[in-house]
């Protein structure tokens, strides 16, 4: 259901769209819908969104927003992010209400996963 003025939509650069695409199916268990060959769309992940062709990509560093995944088992996430190509860039470190890592997917877009456990 859409809602007045809530976020409704996020979009991410890719370099390579079909790595992508199988790095989240396979982390995750996203299912994407093709709208040409420079971008892909996802729903039903919490939020919906989409992948564009691109060079650039989202960091923090850069000062862009971050992206944060919740999971009942932080290792295991960790450890399939890792079997399917994502990079650790932050190890799993505390803070105030649990445990977080940061991760890169294949085109270096940094996101995190957090843990209450």
């Amino acid at each position: 259901m859409l809602e007045h003025e809530k976020i409704n939509y996020v979009e991410f650069p890719a370099k390579d769209i079909p790595a992508t695409k199988s790095f989240f199916t396979t982390v995750f268990g996203w299912t994407f819908e093709d709208f040409g060959p420079d971008y892909t769309a996802f729903s039903n992940e919490g939020i919906d969104g989409g992948f564009f062709q691109s060079d650039l990509k989202v960091s923090t560093d850069n000062g862009s927003a971050l992206i944060v995944f919740y999971s009942k088992d932080l290792e295991q996430t960790l450890a399939k992010i890792e079997s399917a190509g994502g990079s650790i860039i932050k190890p799993i470190f505390s803070f105030p209400g649990g445990r977080r890592f940061h991760f890169g997917d294949p085109n270096g877009n940094e996101y995190a996963v957090w843990s209450d456990q």
